[in-house]
């Protein structure tokens, strides 16, 4: 197990197996009080903020409580994680975020004002979707093999990546690794500048979430090459890079959006913020809202989160080691 990675959360969440069945019940029985309020680590009209204000409706809608979604965006999920870390751990206030805020900060930031495994406990995994490479149509290239035979004979290759140290910047030092090549990774901050600059032939590809790429996917301006973990449902003929012979793990992990929970929150109110999370998964509306964006996974129940969260994040942490990041 990595060394950064504890089973602190993971040991005090199985305490809560323990508790009196008469306490368990009170404490979820008596839950919520008065309004939620789930704090999101990135901006409002997001990937992570929809799944917030999705999931959190159903919440409000099943426990008679208003649910109340505060965008507190900047530094990775930093800045969220510092208001959850302040918050009271009474069971009324979440963080939505994502998988760089609970794993890869750690190695990104040469400070941060949390430590995961300490400050927090993982409630629930919201698995974001299998994320495409798109290349620029004018580059003609229609799949993987011809676009490292592009690669190749191109003086000078940029690929957007949405942040540095995301899996979009691992797609690009994993096919250079992987196929010998000397592509050139674009850092920006956030999906939409890159996929402009995709789109605007300033880049010759990008990779990030569906929902924002199918802009350049409708007007032709873009040709998706490739997909990470499994295929999505919206591009059923596009292939995962595994399927194409890539050999590396960062294809083959799960990027996910996280309800997370203050240390000291109730495991009563932990176990039934997880089952309202797995049980609103499962409903017709929100797979629908989710399908719309690519996400064919929904919300996985407390075990399971917890397992992928052991086995996946030290993985993801020598992937971003590999890097070789110069930490903020």
């Amino acid at each position: 197990m990595h060394p950064k990675l504890r089973r602190r959360s993971v040991l005090q969440a199985g305490a809560g197996a323990a508790l009196p069945l008469f306490s368990i019940a009170s404490h979820a029985q008596s839950w919520p009080q008065r309004p939620l309020r789930l704090i999101v680590g990135y901006p409002a009209g997001g990937q992570t903020d929809l799944f917030a204000r999705s999931y959190g409706e159903y919440i409000s809608q099943q426990t008679g409580q208003q649910v109340l979604v505060d965008n507190k965006p900047g530094a990775g999920g930093s800045l969220a994680a510092l208001e959850l870390k302040r918050a009271a751990p009474d069971g009324h206030t979440f963080m939505f975020t994502i998988s760089t805020t609970v794993i890869m900060n750690r190695l990104l930031y040469k400070t941060l004002p949390y430590d995961m495994d300490k400050d927090f406990i993982l409630v629930c995994v919201m698995p974001s979707g299998s994320l495409p490479t798109v290349v620029a149509t004018r580059t003609g290239v229609s799949n993987l093999k011809q676009f490292i035979d592009y690669a190749r004979r191109t003086e000078k290759v940029n690929v957007g990546s949405y942040a540095a140290g995301s899996y979009a910047h691992m797609v690009v030092a994993e096919l250079n690794k992987e196929f010998d090549l000397k592509m050139e990774a674009v850092h920006y901050k956030g999906e939409a500048p890159m996929w402009i600059d995709v789109g605007g032939n300033v880049l010759d590809a990008g990779t990030g979430s569906y929902g924002a790429a199918l802009p350049l996917l409708q007007t032709n301006r873009g040709k998706a090459i490739g997909v990470s973990r499994k295929r999505l449902r919206p591009l059923p003929d596009v292939p995962t890079f595994q399927e194409q012979g890539v050999q590396s793990k960062a294809f083959q992990l799960t990027g996910f959006q996280g309800c997370v929970a203050h240390i000291g929150t109730p495991m009563p109110i932990i176990r039934r913020m997880s089952e309202l999370l797995v049980a609103g998964g499962n409903t017709p509306k929100l797979q629908q809202v989710m399908q719309n964006f690519g996400v064919d996974d929904y919300a996985m129940s407390f075990e399971a989160t917890q397992k992928l969260y052991q086995e996946e994040a030290p993985i993801w942490l020598d992937l971003v080691k590999n890097l070789n990041l110069t930490p903020m």
